[in-house]
């Protein structure tokens, strides 16, 4: 067994394929972690994982989540404490509608196997 450390970058390691900032976290075997980041105003490109699930805390701004997968469809707020779930073949976008940066908390699992994960869908904004 080996441990993980891994302090946050200032700066972005990588644009993600819906146009977010990403800041690589600590991972093992099974799941990655990493912070995304919506400047104010921004609204992000309509996504599918088609692997990977993730779940979300917003720890900062406010803004807005479209999710929909098969039959079901909803938004929902983005507010610091938030959490929400993003399962494998949704489509999701969201929005930045504050007036700071929204920064957000993810786990994907499995760990993020490349860009090529995320494919664009139709979106709401």
């Amino acid at each position: 067994m080996s441990f993980v450390t891994r302090h946050r970058s200032r700066a972005p390691d990588v644009i993600a394929p819906d146009g977010s900032e990403v800041r690589l976290l600590a991972s093992v075997s099974r799941g990655s972690m990493a912070q995304f980041t919506l400047p104010p105003g921004a609204v992000s490109k309509p996504v599918a994982h088609r692997t990977v699930e993730e779940v979300w805390l917003v720890m900062r701004g406010q803004g807005r989540m479209w999710r929909k997968l098969e039959n079901a469809e909803e938004t929902v707020d983005l507010l610091p404490g938030v959490s929400i779930a993003i399962p494998v073949g949704a489509s999701f976008q969201f929005r930045n509608d504050g007036d700071e940066p929204l920064d957000c908390v993810g786990v994907t699992m499995p760990p993020w196997p490349g860009m090529d994960e995320a494919y664009e869908v139709k979106g709401v904004w």
